[in-house]
């Protein structure tokens, strides 16, 4: 892997010095660095080594050059922004959004993956407010390298030494390396319930959240995919990058789909579609009554099935969220509906709802079967598309 262009981000920490050894060894693999010193990381070490081994302009004041915004030069300019190490402070500025000096800045405009690596005592890593910023991060997409235990500045034996130089090369590259794999596809991905009227204030739906089609997106967009996200209602804020279409109803799910299969290289449709709607949606709020209230039902369009009967080269993957026979009803739809795999989770119990974690299976040709395991939904995502990777090279 050579030629990708890293800014890093160096705070101010014992550990400032090993971003030097950082920085000669990336450097060596053929990467081109940009260096941003906040200023207490330049009571630990100075400009002078960074400039030396990068052979580049090193960063320290949004002032430097006014004209040239380098905050928002840097921030699209680099394929990754990484910060080693990462303190606490720079850790809580970045997870609320300040943007008090440039480093701050930069990790607020850019749109490239975003890597901390922290380091810093045992007691603050453990500290709640920490602990909260970091799952934030995390939330928004971010990779947290996590800190290794051993001897701290403090003459201490605990959590929060920064890692080891060959895990943060690693986690940086497989970043960079992801940010490639689906460079040129096209991917369709409906996610979320969806809500049928029944009157002005009631509706027929499920639990879904849309948590895990809106973590797959995103893990798209990560590893350079150009992504149609069909959202239905949720609560849950979609990625940035995706091309958004929010719908309600089942209906308006179908055709938002339908429109933009054909020029999908991949889809995945993990969305909760409701199978029924009323057959009659009144005007004005349903009063209660004493009489026993019947509501009839019309069947709603299929849409997975209608994917796999137009899918003409697409890679449709389907999602089946089953409380019985899970695997073998899962089958039975990878087989009907002419899809290319399809990823199924037990819900029985609630399983699988909401923003917690899921556990699944990916199911493909007669007897292909790969577990994804359990895990958060950021996380599945990520397996998932590995797999999928997997599936794909093999034929299906």
């Amino acid at each position: 892997m050579n030629g990708a262009r890293i800014l890093l981000g160096v705070c101010g920490g014992i550990a400032a010095y090993k971003a030097a050894a950082l920085t000669s060894r990336l450097v060596q693999r053929g990467h081109v660095l940009d260096v941003i010193l906040t200023d207490e990381a330049q009571r630990f070490i100075a400009p002078l080594t960074f400039a030396a081994l990068t052979r580049r302009t090193v960063y320290t004041s949004l002032w430097e050059n006014g004209a040239a915004i380098p905050h928002i030069v840097l921030a699209r300019e680099n394929a990754l922004v990484a910060i080693v190490p990462a303190t606490a402070h720079t850790i809580a500025r970045i997870a609320l959004g300040l943007a008090d000096d440039l480093l701050a800045n930069v990790a607020l405009a850019t749109r490239a993956p975003l890597l901390l690596a922290p380091a810093m005592n045992t007691a603050m890593l453990e500290h709640p407010a920490t602990r909260t910023h970091l799952a934030t991060l995390r939330e928004r997409g971010a990779t947290i390298v996590e800190p290794e235990s051993g001897f701290l500045a403090e003459r201490e034996y605990g959590a929060g030494r920064l890692a080891d130089e060959e895990t943060l090369v690693r986690d940086i590259e497989r970043i960079l390396g992801r940010m490639r794999e689906l460079a040129g596809e096209r991917v369709l991905i409906t996610a979320g319930p969806t809500r049928e009227v029944i009157d002005p204030v009631r509706f027929l739906s499920n639990a879904s959240t849309g948590t895990t089609g809106i973590e797959i997106a995103r893990e798209a967009l990560a590893r350079g995919a150009a992504v149609d996200l069909v959202l239905g209602p949720t609560q849950v804020p979609p990625p940035v990058g995706a091309e958004l279409v929010r719908v309600t109803t089942a209906a308006e799910m179908y055709a938002a789909a339908l429109a933009r299969a054909p020029v999908a290289t991949i889809a995945v449709a993990t969305a909760a579609v409701a199978d029924w709607r009323p057959a009659q949606a009144f005007d004005e709020k349903v009063k209660k009554s004493a009489e026993p209230q019947t509501i009839a039902l019309k069947r709603n369009p299929d849409i997975l099935a209608a994917l796999g009967e137009r899918k003409n080269g697409t890679f449709l993957v389907g999602f089946a969220a089953e409380t019985s026979d899970v695997e073998a009803s899962a089958r039975l739809k990878l087989t009907h509906k002419h899809l290319d795999a399809i990823a199924v989770n037990d819900v029985s119990g609630g399983a699988g709802f909401g923003t917690g974690d899921n556990a699944l299976a990916l199911l493909f040709g007669t007897d292909g079967r790969i577990d994804l395991g359990r895990s958060s939904k950021r996380e599945l995502a990520a397996r998932f598309w590995d797999a999928l990777a997997v599936v794909r090279g093999t034929g299906g």
